[in-house]
């Protein structure tokens, strides 16, 4: 399966959703004409019964050699590839995509890496990814394809006893999300929604300043994806070819975890704090119709779609210990990139995009300072070891930082930096802003998917 050629799929998909749209759906159908009464609220956020021990602090058993096999070759699967190469100490056993050239492109990019060897190769269609799955050889499968197939391959991953690597987000509904929690739990197999971001430099080394206390007591935190992606939304290759569709059926944000990754990293969500509960409303569409209006020509297929997610969606959520977030995703408008990510507390406070800090009793009164006097102090160590090979890595580095890390903590026998109750809550705000969404903005529960584990230890 590829994230950026998976023609039939992406076709079929948006033709069906299409067709919805056209066929006129009423309000109901969204939820619109029932709104959340305080019963239903409140069993929103239940949690089922466990079947098994939990996941979390579970170590990896340590390996000389991490076995690697990699379905989706397209872009995202070929740079994810290209990281792991650069690590060392892994061998790639099997790729798998629906277009041969993809696999063969990623074959050449093992052979210039230095891993003079063939792969297994997968290719008969969009589930033969179950047999790369059942081989007795790989020690983790990681997906790269479109955002519909990663909770099939990674259950297939953990129910054939590997552990699973997945792209953000890792589930679209609450119901995958608990199928991720109740497999890993089963199998005794991780579950890992590789979320880059908490591994950039500024992200880590505003972990550390948090870690130290530099930012007091927090109590507020601002996370987004906005990111204009329309001229790539409408290509007729790569994620032209299946993510406009995302925006056809749902009105909410799509893709929550970039920006909420790292804060939930701030707020220790999981390691003595929760998200709780969630409100979200959206903007009217306008900007996908307005870029096809100036882009498109008239006679082009696409202009039988009707969009439906809001331009800017935007939310907050509530944690257990009453800290609140605000969380955007926009990639619809003319706009720079930010994922906000800022955090605040009872001393001061950071922002990115720019990025700046302020520090009640340091520099100038009320007045922003830059993030250079701290970076000595507080640059993590991993960035420490691992700067100058992650620089010339992916996005400014976090991508290898990323892929180092994966590799180190399967090899050392460590606990993964973060589990399959964090894959579930930083993927959940997407199904639940539509719900909010469609509900007029009502609160919405998160589900407690640790089963109260989240609690420390007394």
């Amino acid at each position: 399966m590829s994230d950026d050629d998976s023609h039939n799929l992406s076709r079929r998909d948006l033709l069906k959703s299409v067709a919805a749209a056209g066929a006129g759906l009423g309000l109901a159908q969204f939820g619109l004409a029932a709104p959340a009464s305080a019963e239903s609220f409140a069993e929103e956020g239940n949690s089922a019964p466990s079947a098994a021990a939990t996941m979390m602090g579970v170590p990896f058993q340590p390996r000389d050699i991490v076995r690697i096999a990699i379905v989706g070759t397209g872009l995202r699967g070929r740079s994810t590839l290209t990281e792991l190469l650069g690590v060392g100490n892994v061998r790639i056993t099997a790729l798998c995509d629906i277009v041969p050239d993809k696999v063969e492109r990623a074959k050449a990019l093992m052979k210039t890496a230095g891993h003079d060897y063939d792969p297994a190769v997968y290719t008969n269609g969009e589930r033969d990814f179950e047999r790369l799955c059942a081989r007795d050889d790989i020690d983790i499968v990681y997906t790269a394809t479109p955002w519909r197939w990663h909770v099939p391959v990674c259950l297939a991953a953990m129910k054939n006893g590997k552990h699973a690597a997945t792209e953000v987000p890792a589930a679209r509904t609450i119901e995958d999300c608990w199928s991720l929690v109740d497999t890993s739990e089963k199998t005794r197999r991780h579950c890992l929604m590789m979320e880059n971001c908490c591994y950039g430099y500024n992200e880590l080394l505003v972990l550390q300043m948090v870690k130290e206390g530099l930012f007091g007591e927090l109590k507020h935190g601002g996370a987004a994806y906005n990111h204009d992606l329309r001229s790539i939304l409408f290509e007729t290759r790569d994620e032209g070819l299946w993510r406009r569709a995302e925006h056809l059926d749902r009105n909410g944000n799509l893709y929550p975890t970039h920006g909420l990754g790292p804060i939930a990293w701030y707020l220790g969500i999981h390691r003595g704090d929760r998200f709780d509960y969630m409100v979200s409303m959206s903007t009217p569409e306008l900007g996908l119709s307005k870029w096809r209006e100036d882009n498109i020509p008239k006679n082009d297929p696409r202009w039988k779609e009707r969009y439906l997610c809001g331009d800017l969606n935007s939310s907050l959520i509530k944690t257990v210990k009453g800290r609140t977030i605000r969380l955007e995703h926009n990639v619809s408008s003319p706009r720079p990139y930010s994922r906000i990510n800022s955090i605040e507390g009872t001393k001061g406070l950071f922002e990115d995009y720019p990025p700046r800090i302020y520090i009640e009793g340091t520099g100038a009164d009320d007045q922003w300072a830059t993030i250079d006097e701290y970076k000595p102090q507080f640059e993590h160590a991993w960035w420490k070891e691992q700067g100058e090979r992650a620089r010339t890595g992916g996005h400014g580095g976090m991508d290898f930082v990323m892929a180092w890390r994966l590799v180190t903590c399967m090899r050392e026998g460590l606990a993964p930096d973060f589990d399959v109750y964090d894959a579930a809550a930083w993927s959940a705000p997407g199904p639940l802003s539509v719900r909010s969404v469609a509900r007029g903005s009502a609160p919405v529960k998160f589900p407690d998917f640790t089963r109260g584990e989240w609690r420390p230890v007394r």
